[in-house]
């Protein structure tokens, strides 16, 4: 019987959506086998309930303070000890800054093949990941049952929670030492209450909204919406935005349900990070502005007059 290990992640008291996601795939990969989650850092086994209602039988909580910021060195200790308890035959993580970072740490040490990025995850299992800055997918499998993926956030379906089920905590006490790297403290420059990384919705901006002041009418807009505000390189490069916002090739790669790019022209490193949005609305004044190519929906007009409108309308919706 397979045996799949997910190692889930927690941010502010609350668990990613992304593990959740994971523990979706990795009951795709058991095909009926034991699907089991690892958490780390201060109160993790609090989070048994919701791991238990989306499928892992167990929780191997490591309830370390040293493990409450992410650290690659102590993260890879506590790892290696919970997998030595487990002994899984495949890995899910998610690919987020910590699932980037660690799983080719992991995969090198522990000698599996790894397939970042999975988008997509089929019985087989085969596993689908976009190529080419995402112009291309391509279609992975493992020669053996050493299966270790990452798995792009918001593209793995939940399905039904069963509730009441909570996993069963199995506490792992691991001595974390010679660490090379210690946070002292994490300033973090966000979109706002959302994480821009799992929002269902964005509203993005780029160099058309022609200065700082120019994202209000876009956090306005967030904020009826529940939505995550990004920006494009070009907005970042001008000093509209912190680099914390960008979403391209050389930033985050998102896959909102609904990507609203506002005087964003649509340069090819742009698409590359938000080209695989479900659905995608324009807004730009160039009725020749590339990124009308990849949206479903184009408005030609003035952001600073389009987006007031938006907000307007959304709030009678929404009330």
């Amino acid at each position: 019987m397979k045996k799949v290990l997910v190692l889930a992640e927690a941010r502010d008291q609350q668990l990613r959506n992304v593990s959740l996601e994971a523990l979706a795939a990795a009951r795709i990969i058991a095909e009926g086998g034991e699907v089991v989650a690892a958490l780390f850092g201060s109160g993790a086994d609090e989070y048994a309930v919701a791991l238990g209602e989306h499928g892992a039988s167990k929780l191997y909580a490591v309830n370390n303070e040293k493990l409450d910021q992410y650290t690659p060195d102590a993260y890879t200790q506590a790892f290696i000890k919970v997998f030595g308890e487990v002994q899984p035959d495949s890995i899910v993580v998610g690919h987020t800054s910590i699932g980037r970072d660690i799983a080719p740490r992991i995969a090198a040490r522990l000698g599996y093949g790894l397939v970042t990025d999975v988008t997509s995850v089929e019985a087989g299992p085969v596993f689908t990941r976009p190529i080419y800055a995402g112009k291309a997918f391509q279609k992975r499998a493992f020669m053996d049952d050493k299966i270790f993926i990452t798995i792009r956030p918001n593209n793995i379906a939940l399905g039904e929670a069963n509730s009441g089920a909570p996993a069963e905590v199995v506490s792992i006490d691991v001595e974390i030492k010679d660490l090379r790297t210690i946070v002292k403290e994490v300033v973090r420059k966000t979109s706002g209450k959302v994480d821009l990384s799992e929002a269902k919705v964005i509203i993005a901006g780029g160099r058309g909204v022609k200065s700082k002041e120019g994202f209000q009418p876009l956090d306005e807009l967030a904020e009826v919406l529940g939505a995550a505000v990004g920006a494009s390189r070009g907005a970042c490069d001008a000093d509209y935005c912190d680099y914390a916002l960008q979403i391209g090739q050389t930033g985050k790669v998102v896959t909102p349900d609904l990507y609203i790019a506002c005087g964003i022209s649509g340069a090819i490193q742009h698409l590359a990070g938000m080209s695989n949005s479900k659905v995608i609305v324009a807004i730009n004044k160039d009725p020749e502005a590339p990124i009308f190519q990849v949206a479903d929906y184009g408005i030609v007009g003035d952001l600073f007059e389009v987006v007031p409108l938006l907000t307007e309308e959304f709030k009678k919706v929404r009330v």
